[in-house]
């Protein structure tokens, strides 16, 4: 099952013929293999690798995979493949197309919470009703934990204004403004690292531009990761179709 494009081909393949037609290196096919991304080539009796098209299909499958979910996901996936039923194949295959959906859906909300902030930055009703929030306030604003706003200020995204003879922190508007940008950055995704220096390129005039352009860099690259997984989608099938139990058979 699964004819692969060479499938007129019918002699076992050697391991640079695996390599020419995968666009690996004859050591990255080994090393593969190794790792389990492939299952074992069978050795002829001069104890030579021998492989199938199938072998190439799982390396194609790979690649794709690796380009949008990274490579352990990528490594899991085909390994489990070879164990599971068709459908728990195509439910892990489905996992992956969900996963860049949902990064996708909340890089969009990101940049629409960035539109929103420059919206209220030009709104004097804004700065007068908004003065200042309590940290619960702010917190619940956000859909967040009070111990999140915290964990921020000791990372150094986001720090109250003032804090009262009581330990009450007080944020004002451009610590409310921060804090927006850092859920809406969170939430689509980026680690701390990356919040922290995004946030330090707001102090220059194109802040929120910059905080946008990265966002837009983002759906560019989850653009790219989701034609990869499409791509790797018929190689994915052939694999699955070839390797994939049926219920009650054994693996």
């Amino acid at each position: 099952m699964g004819e692969p494009e060479s499938g007129a081909r019918r002699e076992p393949l050697r391991t640079v013929d695996v390599a020419r037609e995968s666009g690996y290196s004859v050591q990255q096919v080994r090393d593969l293999e190794r790792l389990g991304v492939i299952p074992p080539a069978a050795r002829s009796s001069n104890g030579y690798r021998s492989y199938t098209p199938v072998h190439v299909r799982a390396l194609r499958a790979y690649r794709g995979l690796a380009s949008a979910a990274g490579p352990v996901v990528a490594r899991r996936i085909l390994a489990e493949l070879r164990t599971q039923t068709l459908a728990e194949a195509a439910s892990a295959v489905n996992a992956v197309h969900v996963r860049l959906a949902r990064e996708r859906e909340e890089a969009l909300r990101a940049q629409e919470a960035l539109r929103a902030i420059q919206a209220e930055a030009n709104t004097a009703e804004f700065e007068q009703e908004r003065d200042a929030m309590t940290i619960t306030e702010l917190a619940e604003a956000l859909n967040v934990r009070p111990s999140t706003l915290r964990f921020w200020e000791q990372e150094g995204l986001v720090a109250p204004e003032r804090v009262t003879s009581l330990r009450a922190r007080r944020y004002g508007l451009p610590a409310i403004r921060a804090a927006r940008i850092v859920a809406a950055l969170r939430g689509s995704g980026y680690g701390v690292v990356a919040v922290r220096e995004i946030m330090e390129s707001l102090h220059r005039f194109d802040g929120l531009e910059e905080a946008r352009r990265i966002l837009g860099q983002r759906l560019d690259r989850i653009a790219v990761r989701t034609v990869e997984l499409l791509r790797a989608g018929a190689d994915l099938a052939a694999v699955a179709a070839t390797s994939a139990t049926t219920p009650g058979e054994p693996g």
